[in-house]
């Protein structure tokens, strides 16, 4: 990118009244924060590992969270008693071996170690995820047919 192009993007950032635009590319980060009528721009070179990302914001209204939050916090102390197992993988979960097959669990559902909660299918394998822990199934957090990331939550158990 030479100097012309970004004093362009600058003049585009500071017309557009966005606060702060980051562009990422093979070799050149620039990050252009505005504030008032003044435009501060940072290029940095990157390493030549660093894989190519571009991020735009878009000026939007503020988002509140506060009314949420006594919600989620109420949730997660009521869920803390609980056994939350996580995805071991990223991939598609499917509650069912086949679309005419009934749910490998349900909720209430008692659960042994050892037993198939799901399928996971990552790049056209299908993993079965079996418990690691007997119980109960209070709550299933992932709708049949959802992708999901690793680590995320998928099921909680009761342990007692």
């Amino acid at each position: 990118m030479d100097l012309k192009e970004i004093q362009n993007l600058i003049k585009f950032v500071a017309k557009s009244g966005a606060s702060e635009v980051k562009l990422e590319m093979k070799d050149v980060k620039i990050t252009i924060k505005t504030g008032g009528d003044e435009v501060a721009t940072i290029v940095q070179q990157m390493p030549m590992a660093a894989a190519p990302m571009m991020q735009v914001p878009v000026a939007t209204a503020p988002v509140v969270a506060e009314a949420a939050t006594p919600v989620v916090a109420s949730d997660a102390s009521e869920d803390s008693k609980y056994i939350t197992i996580k995805s071991p993988i990223i991939g598609t979960m499917y509650r069912k071996p086949s679309p005419d097959k009934p749910m490998f669990v349900e909720v209430g559902q008692t659960i042994a170690e050892g037993d198939v909660l799901c399928i996971i299918e990552a790049m056209k394998l299908f993993n079965e995820i079996e418990s690691e822990v007997s119980g109960t199934i209070v709550k299933i957090l992932v709708d049949d047919s959802s992708p999901v990331e690793f680590d995320q939550p998928l099921f909680l158990v009761d342990p007692s």
